[in-house]
């Protein structure tokens, strides 16, 4: 039997709806965000997951935390799964952004992630929470699911390092909503494995396939 992961974003914040860019900078929940995780966390427990770990930044551990209340399984926090540090820009809108950085900006939308001062590119976020991944994989026994709280961002770009997929792709994934998540399943059969993208930016449960389409 195969294993899941169940990557999680957080609940909303203030500066989600204000369009602010969090980044690394530590945003609490607000009171929609805080609901939000206990009612995903009221779905998500019918999982019996094995074992939960989080971003450290507060609005990913609260989230996290509404889980491990209704399961009983202890939050483990990783510093690897914190959002993609988005520099000088954090605290800003788009507009804002544009507005103070318009040369470094333009680098950005052409390609070229470097020019923030203090950010990060996305394929350093994606490949930190890919390899934290992997490491907690090593060590979930077959048959169990593994909780992973974090942002949209390293969430996204995380996952499809894992996959494998071309990041000349990623462009192609829409982002996740706030306290929706994404599901890897992992098919085996005898001495081969494969992890699959089971749902994406979703609020309902895994379920399982039955179609003409379903592959060993």
């Amino acid at each position: 039997m195969g294993r899941r992961v169940i990557l999680w974003r957080h609940g909303r914040t203030e500066w989600n709806v204000a369009g602010r860019v969090q980044g690394q900078t530590d945003i609490a929940l607000d009171e929609v965000g805080r609901q939000q995780a206990v009612e995903a966390a009221a779905r998500l427990a019918s999982l019996a997951p094995a074992r939960i770990v989080s971003s450290d930044l507060s609005r990913a551990a609260d989230t996290a935390g509404a889980l491990s209340e209704r399961t009983g399984v202890p939050v483990e926090l990783d510093p690897r799964l914190r959002e993609l540090a988005f520099g000088a820009r954090e605290g800003l809108t788009w507009r804002e952004s544009w507005e103070r950085f318009p040369t470094q900006m333009q680098a950005w939308a052409d390609g070229d992630e470097t020019q923030i001062e203090g950010a990060e590119t996305h394929a350093q976020a994606g490949a930190r929470l890919a390899a934290a991944l992997r490491e907690y994989l090593d060590e979930l026994p077959l048959g169990e699911t593994l909780v992973v709280v974090a942002h949209g961002a390293v969430l996204r770009t995380g996952i499809l390092e894992f996959l494998g997929i071309p990041e000349s792709s990623w462009r192609q994934f829409g982002g996740l909503s706030n306290c929706h998540w994404s599901v890897l399943e992992e098919a085996r059969y005898q001495d081969w494995s494969q992890w699959r993208l089971s749902e994406w930016n979703t609020g309902s449960l895994p379920e399982p396939v039955m179609s003409d389409d379903e592959t060993e």
